[in-house]
């Protein structure tokens, strides 16, 4: 499910069946020198995002993406976070990011980060491929959180 009005009516009608909630953590570069490969990474994880919520529709609800810049602190932006998604109704919680400096941060919920991949040139059919190869990294990490009570 993504975060649109469509789907959200639906979540309400279902919830106690959508349990997950995906948020995606995107750095923009505005330094010139590395604007393309903060691009580069915002596509990817855009991708990859997608593909995972529309593999889970009906167990997973999509936010938008949390765009932050490299100025920005992020201890205090999951502070933050924790602090506002405590509220929501969701029993398991994901971020999802290309961004190493997450790795170090406390906040609540599971962080996955995963080094971007440059998908701009590929051909669509390798870029599925690709797409379904980071799934299948992280699907692991989605059924042992489901499976613990």
């Amino acid at each position: 499910m993504n975060w649109t009005a469509q789907d959200m009516d639906t979540y309400l009608q279902q919830k106690e069946y959508i349990d997950t909630l995906i948020v995606p953590l995107l750095k923009v570069e505005t330094d010139p020198g590395n604007m393309k490969s903060s691009t580069s990474s915002s596509e990817f994880l855009r991708h990859l995002t997608t593909f995972i919520e529309t593999q889970f529709k009906g167990r997973m609800m999509l936010m938008p993406p949390f765009a932050y810049t490299q100025s920005m602190n992020l201890t205090e932006m999951a502070e933050t976070l924790s602090r506002d998604l405590s509220t929501a109704p969701f029993k398991h919680i994901f971020f999802l990011t290309t961004d190493s400096a997450w790795t170090s941060i406390e906040i609540d919920g599971e962080m996955i980060w995963l080094p971007s991949i440059p998908l701009e040139n590929m051909e669509p059919q390798l870029r599925k491929t690709i797409i379904e190869d980071q799934l299948r990294q992280v699907l692991p990490r989605f059924t042992k959180k489901w499976s613990e009570q």
